[in-house]
C-alpha cells in the first residue's frame, strides 16, 4: 500500500538518497520544534502504518507546543543496543521463545529481532586480584556466557555482538556504532538508539537521540513494537561565557548536573544552546550527556554542528560519509550553528543560564553519598568533617567527637600502617562517564608521570585499578608514555568495562577490613565514575566520592580526604622535600599539546584481545514461558494477598535488584553452594543475570533494604502467617507453596535509578501480583505492567500510615470487566482473621 506520506519523500542532491522531508509540511510549527522532537516526528513519518504509528500520532507530534506532556506518541529506534549484563537475559528470553514457539510446532527460527540489534559482550568486569599485590589477575570467568553470545551471533538475524575485549558499551557505541544518520533500501534517515543500560545517553553528545531503556522495553523494540512516551517537555539549557583554562569537563559536569537536578526536570528532554556551546568539544558533551540519569532527564541532547563534523573527521568516518551526512541534516534542519540566535527553536522552558568564567568554577567532587552533593576541593577537608559530626543522613556518619581521632594500626606485607576517618582504602579511575574524554585522563597520566618523577607514591594497601572505557584509552595513554608511570602508581588496566561503580571491586585486604571494623571507621573510595550509593563500591567503605580521574590519583597519593591542598603537601619525597598538588598537575595548554599529538584516527581500529574463561551455572531458560498459552486470559481479581514488604520513600532499582558481588550469607549464596561452587566462583549478580534462580534470590536482597517489617536494614522480612523472620526469598517461596498471592507496600519515589529488567521479573518470580506506594518512579512502573504486576497508587494525600495500615493485614484488589489508565479501584484490608476491618481505594496507574 501507498506510504500515507509519500508526499512527504525527497531526493538528497548530494548522493541521491531518498528522505522523508518533513519541511514539505510547509507548516510554520516544524520551524519552532526542538530539534530532538524533529527526530521523533521523522521516526513517525517514516513509520506510520495505520497500526503502531497512525497519522494522528504524527499530528501531535507536530502539534508539539500544545500536546506535550499530553499526548501518548510511539516512537520506532533505528537500533537496539544491549550489554552484557541485560542483554544475557533478553537473547535468553528470545531463546525461550523460540523453545516455546517449536512445542507449538511452528518453525522456532521464526524468532528473531526485527529492530538491529547490537549486543556488547565486554561491559562488565569483575576484579579478582591486583598486580600490585603480586597475584594472578583473573577478570572475566564465563565461559558459558561467552559461548552463549557466540551462538545469538549466529542463530538470529539482525543481531550483531561485538566480542569480548573491544570496551564497554558506551565507548563501543560512540566509536564503532554511532552513525549519526542511517541508510537502508535506499533511505537516509537519523541515527537513534535505546539500550539497557542507563548511560545510553552519552550518545546525545553526537547529535544522536538515544536513552535508557528496561530490558523488558528493549526485547519489544527488538520484536517491532514501538517504544510509548508520553510526549515529552524540552527544557532548553543555555550556555554562555568563557571556559576557564584549568577547568576540566568534570568540573563542567557536575556544575551543569548540579543547576539540573536543582531544576527538577526529572522524565524532560533536555537540549542545549546558546553560543557557549561551540566551546564544548564532542567528548566534553558525550561527558555532560553521560551524566543525564544522574539529573533524572530522559535525555540531554546536543544537535550536530561544525564542532561534531570536526570530531568525526578524527574517526572513521569517510569524506563522502560526512559530506553526505552534513546535507542530509541541513535539508531536514536537524544541522545548526549554536552562534546564530535566529537558529533557537521554541523550548518548553529555558532553565537557567550557565555563565563559566575564570574566577568563578573550581575543582569539584561530589560525595559522600550522593551525586548532587558537590563539594569544593579547596573545601574537602572541612565538608568531610562535618560529615562527621551530622547525623545520619544524606552526608552525615553522626562519629562522636571522642572517637573521630580514632587510628587503628595495622600489617600489610609485613609493614606497619594506620587508618583513620577518611582514610582512602578505595581509588578507581573506572570506564563511565569520564574516560570517553581524552583530557582528562590524560592529565591524570601526566600528573602520574610528575608524581613518579617526584619520588612520590600510593600505599600498596589502596586498591587501586585502572578500567578504561575501551582500548582507545589505553592507546592513547600508552601512545603519550604515561602508561607506565600509571601502573607505577598502581593504576594498571584491569580490562575495559563497568568494575568498581557497579560494585565489582575486588575484596579488600581482611586487615584493612578488620581494622576499619575495629574503629568503626569511615573509610573512603574515590572514583572517576558515576555511581557511589553508600556500601555499594564495598560494604564497609561508608564515604565514596566521584572525582576526575586527576583528583582520583591526588587523593590515592594523599592516602586521605582529610587533605587541604592549597596549604597541606600530598607527599615527601625520599629526600625530605615537600611536594604539593600544584607541583604535579599538568598546565592546560601542556594537556591539550599531547591530545593533539595522540589522539588520531588511528585510535580508532578495532581491536583484538583474549579473555579468561571458567565454569557454568550463568546461563538457565528463564520460566516465563513455560505455560505458554495461544490466548491470553483476562487479569484475576487478588485475594487475600500478603504483604512480602513494608517499604518507605526512595526504593531504588539497587534495593530491588541490586548490582556487585553475591553475599556469602545471601539466598543466592546457598544456592550456589548447592551447585558445588566456592565463594571465590560466587562472581556478582549482573555476570549471572541470565540465571532466574540466581536472579530470583537475588531480588530484594540488598544490605540497605529498610523493611518496616524488621526495623533495620538487611534483606529480610517478617513471615506474617509464622511470625518468623526470614530471607525475603525464603518467605517468597513459603507464600508460594501455600497459594498466597504477594503485594508490596511501599512510599514515594519506587523504583527510582537504574533501569534493570530484573526489577520487574524478580518481583513477579516471588509471587508479587501488585505494588501499591504513594508515587512510581515512571520506567519501572511501565516495567511492572510489562510482567504483569499491578503498580496501584494511593490516592493523593492518603498513605500507609494516614490509613492505620500495618503491613500485617490481608488485602483483596477487585477487578473490574476492564481495565483503564488511572482507574480507581477498591481494596479490602481484612485482619488476619479474614474479617473485614476498612475499606480503601487506590487507583493504577497502567500504560
Amino acid at each position: 500500500a501507498e506510504h500515507p506520506y509519500s508526499h512527504l519523500i525527497d531526493t538528497l542532491e548530494h548522493g541521491g538518497l531518498k528522505f522523508f522531508n518533513p519541511q514539505k509540511f510547509n507548516d510554520p510549527r516544524y520551524d519552532k520544534l526542538p530539534l530532538s522532537i524533529r527526530v521523533l516526528l521523522e521516526a513517525a513519518v517514516r513509520n506510520c502504518d495505520g497500526f503502531y504509528t497512525k497519522e494522528g500520532d504524527v499530528q501531535s507530534i507536530l502539534d508539539w507546543q500544545q500536546q506535550q506532556n499530553k499526548a501518548e506518541v510511539p516512537f520506532s529506534p533505528a537500533r537496539v543496543l544491549l550489554q552484557d549484563f541485560t542483554g544475557i537475559p533478553a537473547m535468553v528470553d528470545l531463546a525461550a521463545m523460540r523453545d516455546a514457539v517449536a512445542k507449538h510446532g511452528l518453525d522456532p527460527s521464526l524468532v528473531n529481532p526485527k529492530c538491529p540489534t547490537d549486543l556488547i559482550v565486554d561491559h562488565s568486569l569483575q576484579i579478582d586480584y591486583s598486580k600490585w599485590f603480586n597475584q594472578e589477575m583473573e577478570l572475566i570467568r564465563n565461559k558459558e556466557r561467552l559461548q552463549f553470545f557466540k551462538w545469538c551471533s549466529k542463530a538470529f538475524k539482525n543481531v550483531n555482538v561485538v566480542p569480548p575485549d573491544i570496551g564497554a558499551v558506551h565507548q563501543v557505541n560512540l566509536e564503532y556504532l554511532s552513525r549519526v544518520v542511517q541508510i537502508s533500501n535506499g533511505f537516509i534517515y537519523p541515527d537513534s538508539v535505546v539500550g539497557t543500560d542507563s548511560h545510553t545517553t552519552m550518545i546525545n553528545g553526537l547529535g544522536i537521540l538515544g536513552w535508557g531503556v528496561g530490558g523488558i522495553e528493549s526485547e519489544a523494540v527488538m520484536l517491532g513494537q514501538p517504544l510509548s512516551l508520553t510526549l515529552p517537555q524540552v527544557v532548553g539549557c543555555k550556555l554562555l561565557g568563557t571556559i576557564n583554562p584549568l577547568t576540566t569537563s568534570i568540573d563542567i559536569v557536575l556544575g551543569i548536573t548540579k543547576h539540573l537536578r536543582q531544576a527538577g526536570i526529572a522524565g524532560r528532554f533536555v537540549e542545549f544552546f546558546g553560543p557557549g556551546v561551540s566551546q564544548l568539544s564532542a567528548p566534553d558533551r558525550t561527558t555532560i550527556a553521560n551524566m543525564c540519569p544522574e539529573y533524572n532527564a530522559t535525555v540531554s541532547f546536543f544537535p550536530v554542528d561544525q564542532v561534531t563534523l570536526k570530531h568525526f573527521k578524527k574517526t572513521n568516518f569517510t569524506q563522502e560519509k560526512l559530506e553526505v551526512l552534513e546535507s542530509y541534516l541541513k535539508a531536514v534542519k536537524l544541522f545548526r550553528s549554536y552562534e546564530d540566535p535566529s537558529e533557537d527553536p521554541e523550548y518548553s522552558e529555558v532553565v537557567f543560564v550557565i555563565e563559566i568564567n575564570l574566577s568563578s568554577v573550581v575543582p569539584y567532587v561530589s560525595g559522600p553519598k550522593r551525586a548532587q552533593d558537590r563539594v569544593a576541593v579547596s573545601n574537602m577537608k572541612e565538608d568531610f568533617q562535618s560529615c562527621l559530626d551530622e547525623k545520619v543522613g544524606f552526608k552525615g556518619f553522626n562519629i562522636s567527637k571522642e572517637k573521630q581521632e580514632t587510628r587503628v594500626p595495622f600489617l600489610h606485607c609485613g609493614q606497619k600502617y594506620e587508618l583513620a576517618h577518611g582514610s582512602v582504602v578505595i581509588a578507581a579511575v573506572i570506564s563511565c562517564t569520564n574516560n570517553c574524554n581524552p583530557s582528562v585522563m590524560l592529565t591524570a597520566g601526566l600528573m602520574a608521570k610528575k608524581a613518579v618523577e617526584a619520588g612520590l607514591v600510593v600505599k600498596p594497601y589502596i586498591r587501586t585499578s585502572l578500567a578504561p572505557g575501551s582500548g582507545m584509552v589505553t592507546h592513547y595513554l600508552s601512545t603519550s608514555g604515561v602508561l607506565p608511570f600509571l601502573s607505577q602508581l598502581g593504576f594498571e588496566v584491569i580490562g575495559y568495562g563497568c568494575a568498581t561503580c557497579v560494585g565489582n571491586t575486588a575484596p579488600l585486604k581482611e586487615a584493612v577490613v578488620d581494622a576499619i571494623k575495629q574503629g568503626d571507621l569511615v573509610t573512603c573510595g574515590v572514583l572517576s565514575g558515576n555511581r557511589h550509593f553508600e556500601g555499594r563500591l564495598c560494604d564497609c567503605v561508608r564515604a565514596n566520592y566521584l572525582a576526575s580521574p586527576p583528583l582520583v590519583l591526588a587523593y590515592a597519593i594523599a592516602g586521605t580526604v582529610g587533605i587541604d591542598f592549597e596549604k597541606e603537601p600530598l607527599g615527601v619525597t625520599p629526600e625530605g622535600k615537600e611536594v604539593y598538588l600544584c607541583d604535579i598537575w599538568p598546565s592546560r595548554e601542556e594537556v591539550q599539546q599531547t591530545e593533539e599529538d595522540t589522539i588520531i584516527s588511528s585510535i580508532f581500529k578495532d581491536l583484538r584481545g583474549r579473555m579468561e574463561v571458567r565454569r557454568r551455572t550463568f546461563i538457565t531458560a528463564p520460566v516465563f514461558f513455560h505455560d505458554c498459552v495461544t490466548e491470553v486470559p483476562p487479569p484475576q481479581s487478588i485475594e487475600n494477598a500478603h504483604a512480602l514488604l513494608f517499604l518507605g520513600d526512595k526504593v531504588t532499582t539497587d534495593h530491588i535488584s541490586p548490582a556487585g558481588s553475591i553475599a556469602r550469607a545471601s539466598a543466592a549464596a546457598k544456592y550456589l553452594q548447592s551447585k558445588r561452587l566456592a565463594p571465590r566462583e560466587f562472581n556478582s549478580y549482573g555476570a549471572r543475570r541470565g540465571n532466574d534462580a540466581v536472579m530470583t534470590r537475588g531480588t530484594f536482597a540488598s544490605i540497605k533494604l529498610q523493611n518496616r517489617f524488621i526495623g533495620k536494614s538487611g534483606p529480610k522480612t517478617l513471615h506474617i502467617p509464622s511470625g518468623q523472620t526470614l530471607d525475603v526469598f525464603e518467605a517468597a517461596e513459603r507464600y508460594q507453596r501455600d497459594g498466597i498471592p504477594l503485594i508490596i507496600l511501599a512510599g514515594k519515589d519506587y523504583g527510582s535509578g537504574n533501569s534493570r529488567d530484573w526489577v520487574a521479573k524478580g518481583p513477579y518470580l516471588l509471587g508479587v501480583r501488585a505494588v501499591i506506594a504513594e508515587s512510581f518512579e515512571k520506567l519501572h512502573k511501565n516495567q511492572l505492567v510489562g510482567m504483569g504486576i499491578m503498580p496501584l497508587e494511593f490516592l493523593p494525600g492518603q498513605n500507609a500510615d494516614s490509613l492505620e495500615l500495618s503491613g500485617k493485614e490481608k488485602f483483596t484488589i477487585t477487578l473490574p470487566d476492564t481495565l483503564s489508565p488511572r482507574k480507581q479501584l477498591t481494596v479490602t484490608v481484612g485482619s488476619s482473621l479474614s474479617t473485614t476491618r476498612r475499606l480503601h481505594t487506590v487507583r493504577t496507574l497502567f500504560h
